[in-house]
């Protein structure tokens, strides 16, 4: 009995063009082209495994074969018809190219062209995995493919169409096959479990066809196989995730749960449930990734798409939205970084389980953390909004000597014109305060004109620290509530921000720091009209010397020469371009 027995996917192949599932654009211009009578004389199908590309090749070949066609009903009882059903090679040859791609066999097709076919119309060749061929093959089969013998039709099936030359597609009409949709899939397993008395729920059904990525033989392959279970009892979505290593969506709805609570010992406790029944790091990594993509879906998409996005069921669907209310969006993004973080440190690992739970107990802990975070980011941009910008750690130059050991001029004398009166041309001077006085701070407003403040201050918002120290190589040229740019000097810095979640986190640092939800962020190269906002330079320059009264010693002693004769000191460096780096990142100086 064994011995007849017929795969699923074998016995419910469609026959004719309207049992095709889900390629209506395909069905409507074969259609189309069989009742006018445009055959051409080469066909390309391309598109993902499972979607119908070598059993719309045959459905062809028998409606311009059949006694009764060309017809888009073939009748499926005359001789062509059941030799193309059979795989009989006489007017219809099918041809593996993955087995067949030298240019021996190429040439060995084109000597059995001139022959007349012996029951049919066409003599139709049918290659299958066509980017297969060597180029000597496509070269030796182009000028035939070209003009072929007027009762000769090629239909060329592939998965990987980039691969074929761009002088064999031009011979073509081109189709192209699209994934069949969930709901396409559920619609033809239900019928065929029908058909086959196969207990089944329909949830079972929707697990199968959403693991399917698209792909009809892969969903009733599926089924075949889980009708063995169908028997005794009803097949359930529990028995697919079981056959497919899947782990069931309670089960993650338990341990994210865990994850969200910051309970990382019932974390590891579910986890070590989880891996010893069975499942492999890896594969807990790659689940628990899928959930929380789901989670993150639902929290920012509309309802009516929820279904469609997820591949989730309405009960699951509410679940995640009790979970969406206790997470924020950038934690939610947070927690998928650092899950897939643990999946390239799983692959390469060669104790996986030590792994698998190191990475557990970090995303357990993780989301308490990047509240706090994010609190305390929010207090230091209020502090920074303040009199006086937030305190930086930077490296200062040696305080200049000691007044009492340089001449002075007797108090007799005029007071000399003091040196800060000399004009110096800089964009925002700043006086270097003496050791001896110390002016009061001055309470300044952040309106957008003082840049540095205001960019000290967004920067607090940025929760990663790598992202922080590659934005310390930026120049901010405009902070605003409108618009936010900042410049690299280096395009790969430009993209590296633009290019990935960088970006993101900026645009929630300058949200967090003027209240919105929508800002303007800009990453570019610097531009010639950008407003320069010169950040300190690398030198050691002696602050201007203040008036200040003489001590009793000095009286005694004598004048001293003019401090005109003295040369100011201004030491300028010439630095690399990793020192110029270094000290950007850490607005720092050199010391002598």
């Amino acid at each position: 009995m064994s011995g007849n027995y017929v795969p699923l996917y074998r016995k419910y192949r469609p026959q004719t063009l309207d049992k095709l599932v889900g390629q209506e654009h395909i069905k409507k211009t074969l259609t189309s082209a069989i009742e006018l009578g445009k055959i051409a004389h080469a066909f390309l199908f391309t598109g993902p495994r499972g979607t119908g590309k070598t059993s719309t090749a045959r459905i062809l070949a028998k409606s311009l074969n059949c006694k009764n066609g060309p017809t888009i009903h073939p009748c499926g009882e005359c001789e062509s018809c059941r030799d193309i059903t059979n795989s009989v090679p006489i007017d219809v040859i099918e041809i593996d190219a993955a087995s067949n791609r030298k240019v021996e066999d190429t040439q060995s097709i084109l000597e059995k062209i001139q022959y007349v076919p012996v029951n049919g119309r066409y003599k139709i060749y049918i290659i299958d995995e066509v980017h297969m061929l060597t180029n000597h093959a496509f070269n030796a089969l182009l000028k035939t493919l070209e003009e072929p013998p007027e009762n000769v039709i090629f239909i060329l099936a592939t998965t990987e169409v980039h691969k074929v030359l761009d002088t064999i597609k031009s011979r073509c009409q081109r189709f192209d096959f699209r994934r069949i949709t969930t709901d396409d899939i559920v619609k033809h397993l239900r019928y065929i479990s029908d058909e086959e008395k196969i207990n089944i729920s329909d949830d079972a059904l929707f697990t199968i066809a959403k693991n399917s990525a698209g792909g009809m033989r892969d969903s009733i392959s599926l089924l075949d196989q889980l009708s063995l279970l169908g028997v005794s009892k009803q097949v359930t979505s529990e028995d697919v995730n079981a056959i497919l290593g899947r782990i069931s969506f309670d089960i993650l709805n338990k341990l994210s749960s865990k994850i969200i609570d910051a309970k990382p010992n019932e974390a590891i406790e579910i986890l070590n449930d989880i891996y010893n029944s069975g499942n492999e790091p890896l594969q807990i990594l790659t689940n628990l990734s899928e959930y929380f993509k789901n989670l993150l879906i639902v929290k920012n998409c509309r309802k009516e798409l929820l279904c469609e996005l997820t591949g989730l069921n309405e009960p699951q669907i509410e679940e995640l939205s009790k979970q969406k209310t206790m997470l924020e969006t950038h934690q939610i993004v947070f927690l998928l970084e650092r899950i897939t973080y643990y999946i390239k440190e799983v692959k390469m690992a060669s104790n996986q389980h030590l792994w698998l739970e190191v990475g557990m107990i970090d995303l357990a802990n993780m989301t308490e953390n990047t509240t706090l975070l994010d609190l305390q980011n929010r207090v230091k941009a209020l502090e920074g909004s303040g009199a006086v910008p937030a305190p930086r750690t930077v490296v200062q130059a040696p305080p200049p000597p000691a007044p009492a050991v340089r001449p002075v001029e007797p108090v007799t004398r005029p007071a000399p014109v003091p040196p800060q009166e000399t004009p110096v041309v800089k964009p925002e001077p700043q006086p270097e305060p003496s050791e001896d006085f110390t002016p009061p701070p001055v309470s300044r407003k952040p309106d957008g004109n003082d840049i540095q403040s205001l960019w000290q201050t967004l920067l607090m918002n940025i929760k990663s620290p790598a992202t922080k120290a590659l934005l310390n190589l930026a120049s901010p040229v405009k902070i605003s509530p409108d618009e936010v740019i900042i410049t690299f000097k280096n395009d790969k810095l430009v993209s590296q921000i633009n290019d990935t979640n960088k970006k993101q986190m900026l645009v929630e640092a300058a949200n967090t720091m003027f209240n919105q939800s929508d800002s303007k962020v800009i990453v570019r190269l610097p531009q010639a009209n950008d407003a320069v906002v010169e950040k300190k330079k690398l030198t050691v320059e002696e602050p201007a010397p203040q008036p200040q009264p003489v001590p009793q010693a000095a009286e005694s002693q004598p004048v001293a020469v003019e401090e005109k004769n003295v040369p100011s000191k201004n030491i300028e460096r010439e630095e690399s371009d990793q020192e110029k780096m270094v000290l950007e990142l850490f607005d720092g100086k050199y010391i002598e």
